[in-house]
């Protein structure tokens, strides 16, 4: 990386938020554990450091470690070590997968040396100088903070999907992206999924007509909660759970609370509203041409919550959103069910990766070169790498990631509220992202932090 760039990163750091702990140092890496990265100069590495390091944050680290252009040098996660989740290391990490510990393991053994710090508090990672980029794999509720503190800093910045936990975070996160000019990708990897992007490109061309409805399908709950009359637990060593906490509320640790299964709470997460429907309402909005913007009416078609217990997002799913130009968008719990485009003239759908369509000939249709060709990317980690390098915007940029996300946390308001019709649909502003007709509704699109955190 540039002179001028580290210059500017250690200016910026001055006014980010102070982290305890001490800062450690980049290590060197021998040209010969790097494999084919050996002939790559050291200045011409991405230095890159991983927050969160659970099941899918190993999954990330592990993509960029392949990179060979693209040095690991950091990790950190609240949870020194587990070997699945719910079941934790009290010392040595034989068999453990997930945590700091495993992490750091794994990065020491493909360089073949040790080196790679390890970090309970992300902050010690945003304060150092020799990072360019980071990827924040945390559950949703910290998702916002690392990523506008990481911004601040002048580091590009990897984001797991869904991007926010409400939609007054997703708007803090791009703005901070925006001002700082770093790079930023959203996890909603099916951007660089050839399938769903040759299926987005035959609606944009017309190939079904004018675009009428879209159906959207998510999973159920794949996690069974504990029992209603469920009693706090003692919390684990090795785990830091108020810093896992964070800005959410304080209440009793539990080991379904954490690890995957805290998407199954509204303090945490959105339920599979937002973690499955990232995903797909992403690829509605690709296909829809309405990236950087949204629907105007979102309504509850009788959706469903537990009645109480540690589980408290929905267990049911069923919304339904309209846009300005008349298509209409459902969101439900069908975990066989496909992402269906209805148009005027055909319809495509997506099953497991399978296309299917209406006329038949759209299977094997080719996109012609006047026509409209929508951003290529075929590996969504390698995307963001280079785009650091070229300075360039990602296949999914922070307020794409943001738009999607927000449909998500619109719908789940509108299905808590139980706004159904006639009559009970819920008016939303795209340009003002506020509802026009209900201060209950804007009431939710924010959430108080807990001390001393905050945006």
């Amino acid at each position: 990386m540039n002179t001028s760039r580290i210059s500017r990163r250690r200016f910026l750091k001055r006014s980010a938020v102070a982290g305890a702990g001490s800062i450690g140092l980049p290590y060197l890496v021998a040209s010969s554990a790097l494999g084919k990265a050996g002939s790559i100069a050291p200045s011409n590495r991405i230095t890159f450091a991983s927050i969160g390091v659970g099941g899918m944050g190993a999954n990330n680290m592990r993509a960029f470690l392949s990179q060979n252009d693209v040095q690991v040098v950091a990790v950190c996660d609240v949870e020194e070590a587990s070997d699945e989740y719910g079941h934790w290391y009290k010392k040595g990490w034989d068999g453990a997968w997930f945590g700091r510990e495993p992490a750091r393991k794994i990065v020491d053994d493909h360089y073949s040396q040790k080196g790679c710090d390890a970090y309970i508090d992300f902050r010690n990672i945003i304060e150092r100088d020799d990072i360019d980029a980071v990827c924040v794999t945390t559950p949703d509720h910290w998702h916002a903070i690392p990523v506008i503190m990481a911004a601040k800093s002048g580091k590009h910045i990897y984001c797991e999907k869904p991007l926010s936990l409400t939609v007054a975070e997703g708007r803090a996160m791009v703005k901070a992206v925006e001002r700082y000019g770093v790079v930023f990708q959203t996890g909603t990897q099916r951007r660089s999924d050839e399938r769903f992007r040759f299926v987005c490109e035959l609606v944009r061309n017309g190939r079904i007509g004018r675009l009428k409805r879209i159906v959207t399908s998510i999973g159920a709950n794949n996690k069974e909660a504990p029992a209603k009359d469920w009693k706090p637990m003692p919390v684990p060593d090795g785990l830091d759970y108020d810093m896992w906490l964070g800005p959410a509320p304080w209440v009793p640790y539990h080991k379904d609370r954490c690890l995957y299964t805290f998407r199954f709470g509204l303090d945490y997460s959105g339920g599979q509203t937002t973690n499955l429907g990232a995903h797909f309402i992403d690829v509605a909005q690709w296909a829809n041409d309405t990236d950087r913007t949204g629907p105007i009416e979102f309504e509850d078609l009788g959706a469903e919550y537990p009645a109480d217990g540690l589980f408290t997002t929905a267990t049911k799913v069923h919304y339904r959103a309209r846009y300005a130009n008349g298509v209409e968008l459902t969101c439900e719990t069908d975990p066989n069910g496909p992402m269906r485009f209805e148009g005027t003239e055909g319809w495509i759908e997506i099953r497991g990766g399978k296309m299917t369509s209406q006329p038949k000939s759209l299977e094997t249709s080719v996109i012609g070169p006047n026509e409209i060709h929508l951003y290529k990317s075929n590996d969504h980690h390698r995307n963001f790498v280079d785009c650091i390098k070229a300075n360039r915007e990602t296949a999914a940029p922070a307020e794409v990631g943001h738009r999607s996300t927000s449909i998500c946390h619109l719908g789940n308001i509108a299905m808590t509220l139980k706004r159904k019709p006639p009559g009970g649909k819920l008016h939303w502003n795209p340009e003002t992202e506020r509802f026009t007709n209900s201060d209950q509704a804007n009431q939710m699109l924010a959430r108080a932090m807990r001390s001393p955190w905050h945006l």
